[in-house]
């Protein structure tokens, strides 16, 4: 004890990644823009925590008081309390615009009038899972198939398992162009007492915030797609009971593989019905992507997302982008213009051809 005592220390990138680089049952598996590459970073991968930049630890943003550790979600979202450490040096550490202020770039910059509508992130981490895959999708409704009567796993290009016979199917991606919402720090999350439409795809869970929302920005999200179990009758999700407890334990889905004993299970520890039919639907969770910054050389060009086809921002709807949409009247006030103007041209050089030509002859 003496000697843990005497190793006490402030956390460093390890300490904090053994978990956030490793949640969900493997490296990359959930953030996409934490693994363990950001372990020993070079600045290519992120220019604050690069060995060879700033080389900032996870508590130089992530400032704590009384083990309390400043986060972007949750309880108190950054935005709430989104103060530049140039107005106030005891603010906390946490977004953006705590060193870099609401106008980063240079002045008349144009690139500092989209401060107020669109994340720093968004133009500056134009991709995550750079280095080590992140896990994209992952279906349970194949899962329990087996070899010889024996569970397998097969794996992937990426060296990722493809299929775990007690899991089911997953993809796995690198370089990852990130998905933009309306965020203004919060999520929206299901639960098992929320009804569903299994028709449309079930978003467990989903970045709060609309364009009408002052404290809202166009941000940058990794989006997991899975095939989850959902009560059929009930249309709610539910929760199956996975791990076995003993060796008997025949109703863990990971001992008999028999979704209807699992679900049933699981429902009834937590108090909830079950109708006995299930089904799979297809969800989608979202992790905000604020980490693995990239240089300004790499920064996401103004054509990516004002483009009219296949942008970034290509699916964002609710307001009108220049580049990508187009208002018909407009165009055609537009195009009125253009012919008007070279209308004006020609009658005009028409007119000067002819005053030359009867200067001559007078």
């Amino acid at each position: 004890w003496n000697k843990v005592a005497q190793s006490v220390h402030r956390p460093k990138r390890q300490n904090c990644g053994a978990c956030h680089f490793f949640g969900g049952g493997g490296d990359g598996v959930k953030h996409g823009d934490l693994d363990s590459s950001l372990i020993k970073p070079d600045k290519n991968l992120d220019v604050h925590m690069g060995l060879d930049g700033q080389n900032f630890q996870c508590t130089r943003c992530h400032s704590t008081t009384r083990h309390h550790i400043a986060g972007r979600v949750y309880t108190t979202p950054a935005v709430e309390v989104e103060k530049s450490l140039i107005e106030d040096d005891l603010a906390s550490k946490i977004t953006c615009i705590s060193c870099h202020s609401r106008t980063p770039h240079k002045e008349n910059a144009k690139a500092n009038d989209h401060t107020d509508r669109v994340a720093c992130q968004s133009c500056h981490i134009p991709k995550f899972a750079r280095i080590n895959p992140t896990k994209m999708s992952w279906d349970w409704s194949v899962a329990g198939k087996k070899k010889d009567g024996k569970p397998f796993t097969t794996k992937d290009s990426l060296g990722k398992p493809s299929y775990v016979t007690k899991k089911g199917a997953f993809v796995w991606e690198k370089n990852v162009v990130p998905e933009y919402f309306w965020y203004n720090g919060s999520i929206n999350h299901l639960t098992l007492n929320d009804a569903i439409d299994p028709s449309k795809e079930v978003a467990i869970s989903s970045p709060a915030g609309s364009l009408g929302d002052e404290k809202s920005r166009i941000f940058p999200f990794k989006v997991h797609r899975a095939k989850t179990p959902y009560d059929k009758i009930n249309k709610k999700l539910v929760a199956p009971h996975l791990f076995p407890k003993h060796k008997t334990d025949k109703a863990a889905y990971w001992k008999g593989f028999d979704w209807n004993a699992a679900i049933k299970f699981g429902q009834d520890y937590l108090g909830l019905p079950y109708s006995g039919e299930y089904d799979f639907v297809e969800t989608t969770y979202v992790f905000p992507i604020t980490h693995m910054v990239a240089p300004k050389e790499q920064v996401v060009a103004c054509d990516e997302c004002h483009v009219r086809e296949k942008g970034r921002l290509a699916n964002l709807a609710g307001l009108y982008l220049p580049g990508r949409d187009r208002i018909k009247l407009f165009d055609q006030i537009g195009w009125l213009a253009v012919w008007g103007a070279l209308a004006g041209v020609f009658l005009h050089g028409l007119g000067r051809l002819f005053a030359k030509k009867n200067g001559e002859e007078g």
